[in-house]
């Protein structure tokens, strides 16, 4: 299930990112983003994401040339 949804489709690091941060600010704990992506290194740069933020990376799987990342916030 997904709460909320950002599209992040044609653009490069470290705009997927910084978009997923602002839209992961009001969002309340256990709420999941889904964020699609077609840059290459979205994968790298989400795991760190959600390493740094202590969100969660709940799954993360590749349609066609899309990345497709589910993240949960966590406390």
């Amino acid at each position: 299930m997904t709460d909320h949804f950002l599209d992040a489709t044609g653009l490069k690091c470290p705009i997927p990112v910084l978009r997923a941060r602002k839209a992961m600010k009001p969002l309340v704990t256990g709420d999941i983003l889904e964020v699609h992506a077609t840059d290459p290194s979205a994968e790298m740069d989400f795991k760190n994401f959600c390493e740094t933020t202590g969100y969660e990376l709940v799954s993360f799987e590749e349609r066609d040339d899309m990345l497709v990342m589910k993240i949960k916030k966590s406390e």
